[in-house]
């Protein structure tokens, strides 16, 4: 094949990604553009598609290409992410009809969700679709669209995401990757693996939506006018892509079951690869990348955000330190942690200061600190928010251990890597060894070795794992994982005891 890269760029909710990666799997470039999200209303979250999404991707492709200096030739395949379950509207020449409805953030659809849930019973979609209709559905975003804009929804060609957006403005072909597409409670069919044609006409014909494709497929090649756009060679390979959270997890390495994915960022989210469509109502479910593998997702509302809180409102004299150059808040507070034992000497903090997603899916649910003493101090106080977390996380292991998931390798990625108290907080809570991975760049890594494996440059998915390097291990000590039982046992009745109470405010 000659020389050999391929790029991948990721479109986020406040920022856009790109890399140029070499046949060693080795990141040459990369380039990253921020961007702002549009909230016209409480409760709405949009993009400006044509200006954030392609007009980014623009501008990252050609300035990887720039700065690489790689001959757009040598670019062997291309492979693109959103955010996830995004809903636009385009005519016939994919051009947007309105903004971007954002995923599970914009909440707009509260009354098509209770429709639905009514219309066909909330059981009866949770047996088809392995979870709730909820803002995450794109095709409750679609309803929304029929009901509250009939001349948008009249004129409307297609109803696609974002990724399926790029890859029609590369290629002049609508394709989604069979991950997202299960976001389209309640008219996916896990059993088929595509669209629930018998039941479209509630919102929309079946020639309105993409085709529904593996997240590797090939979906065609970069158009002229493509190509002049973004620097790229015309006819180069294009992937279908996926959502975001898919991507970063095959950027880490998370591809066969037994892979689990645990992202440590505003929020955690964790993807649990499966050989076998599993659910459970305290989790989420569908497929994975690939065929014959599926996923299991949780995710918890509150932590990067809750260690945020915590350092603006209680640690001001360390942020000072930061704005003068001469430390990092988050390195001082995790120094003060660390000195602070296991269990935080007695203090226990649920951190569902955002209510809570999985596995208690309570929205009301409320952030708690119990136990405190004339003895705790603001170190102990950040300890317990840290192993908070740690014992949410260890509640999703319980589950996954419950249904016989077989957890072989967890992959953590994310901001809050970068807080080695934290990362052992949770391994010692629960019993699990975590591995980082040396290239962190995130889901538009994972895009490219998509595109790599693709075009066969990579014979199967065991090829590329084989290519993820881990820059550090962390393992469980034992005796800490024993100390920690009781917490978390009372972690867990805390919950129990206080959830009436909580509901009355």
């Amino acid at each position: 094949m000659g020389k050999a890269y391929f790029m991948g760029i990721d479109i986020g909710t406040f920022e856009s990604k790109g890399a140029l990666v070499d046949a060693n799997a080795r990141v040459i470039a990369s380039h990253a553009v921020p961007h702002n999200m549009e909230s016209p209303k409480p409760g709405y979250a949009e993009h400006d598609a044509e200006k954030t999404w392609w007009g980014e991707f623009c501008t990252i492709s050609n300035k990887l290409i720039q700065d690489s200096g790689v001959s757009p030739s040598d670019i062997k395949a291309v492979g693109c992410s959103t955010i996830g379950p995004c809903c636009l509207p385009v005519d016939e020449k994919c051009n947007p009809l309105r903004k971007a409805i954002l995923y599970g953030i914009d909440v707009r659809a509260s009354e098509e969700i209770s429709f639905l849930q009514n219309h066909y019973g909330k059981e009866s979609i949770f047996k088809k679709c392995g979870t709730d209709v909820t803002s995450q559905s794109a095709a409750a975003k679609i309803l929304w669209i029929k009901n509250n804009e009939p001349e948008i929804y009249k004129k409307a060609a297609k109803f696609i995401t974002g990724q399926t957006y790029l890859v029609a403005k590369l290629t002049g072909n609508y394709v989604i990757d069979r991950y997202t597409a299960a976001t389209f409670v309640p008219i996916y069919n896990m059993e088929t693996n595509d669209w629930d044609y018998d039941n479209l006409g509630l919102f929309c014909r079946a020639d309105q939506l993409a085709e529904c494709k593996w997240t590797h497929e090939v979906s065609g090649g970069v158009t002229a006018g493509a190509a002049k756009a973004t620097g790229l060679s015309d006819g180069t390979p294009v992937i279908a892509g996926s959502a975001d959270a898919g991507s970063e997890a095959l950027s880490v390495g998370v591809f066969d079951p037994g892979d689990m994915l645990l992202m440590y960022g505003s929020s955690i989210f964790i993807i649990h690869v499966v050989e076998k469509f599993t659910v459970d109502k305290r989790l989420w479910a569908g497929p994975y990348l690939f065929p014959g593998t599926y996923a299991v997702a949780a995710g918890m509302s509150t932590t990067g955000t809750l260690t945020k809180w915590f350092r603006d409102n209680f640690a001001k004299d360390l942020l000072q330190l930061q704005e003068d150059g001469r430390a990092n808040a988050y390195a001082l507070l995790a120094q003060e942690a660390g000195a602070v034992p296991p269990g935080s000497e007695g203090l226990t903090v649920l951190p569902y200061f955002s209510g809570e997603r999985t596995p208690i899916n309570d929205p009301k649910a409320k952030g708690v600190v119990f136990g405190l003493n004339l003895l705790h101090t603001r170190a102990h106080v950040y300890r317990a928010c840290l192993e908070g977390v740690g014992y949410g996380i260890a509640q999703h292991f319980d589950i996954f251990d419950e249904k016989g998931m077989g957890t072989k390798k967890v992959m953590a990625v994310g901001g809050g890597t970068k807080n080695d108290v934290w990362l052992q907080a949770v391994s010692d809570i629960s019993g699990k060894t975590q591995h980082i991975a040396q290239e962190a760049i995130g889901a538009a890594y994972g895009d490219a070795l998509l595109a790599a494996l693709g075009i066969g440059f990579y014979k199967d998915s065991k090829a590329v794992s084989e290519v993820i390097r881990h820059k550090k291990t962390i393992v469980p000590d034992p005796k800490n994982t024993q100390l920690y039982k009781a917490y978390k046992e009372r972690y867990d009745k805390l919950y129990q005891l206080t959830k009436d109470l909580m509901h009355t405010f």
